[in-house]
């Protein structure tokens, strides 16, 4: 199994691209990502914002650093379809005992902002 294996895996986040203090991770929305009105499940759209927070923070953390989520506040703003939902990430405040992060999810093939997250984080290790 790779270093990412596990819960993400499973749901099907792919990280796209990251810089110092940013990341972009795309979802492929499939059947199994929609609720029963058809679109993006919120659990799937939380996830997708977590993994690109955690890989954003990740480009400015230490080699044996981890970060843990302690919150994340999520607006939906439009129901994500099916097709492929991208997570753009950036910290906002690094350092001490927390890290502050921002994501914009968008639908890649209109542009729509489906959501915007705050989170806040601690790194282990």
């Amino acid at each position: 199994m790779s270093e990412d294996a596990g819960f993400r895996e499973y749901v099907g986040t792919e990280l796209s691209g990251t810089e110092e203090g940013r990341a972009i991770v795309s979802l492929q929305v499939e059947d199994h990502h929609l609720n029963p009105s058809g679109t993006a499940h919120g659990g799937a759209v939380y996830t997708l914002v977590d993994v690109s927070m955690a890989e954003a923070i990740k480009t400015t953390a230490g080699e044996d650093e981890s970060a843990v989520t302690i919150e994340i506040k999520i607006n939906y703003l439009e129901p994500g379809k099916p097709g492929t939902l991208i997570s753009t990430a950036r910290v906002r405040k690094g350092g001490g005992r927390i890290t502050i992060t921002e994501a914009e999810v968008t639908q890649e093939e209109s542009g729509e902002v489906v959501a915007l997250a705050t989170g806040t984080y601690t790194l282990i290790g």
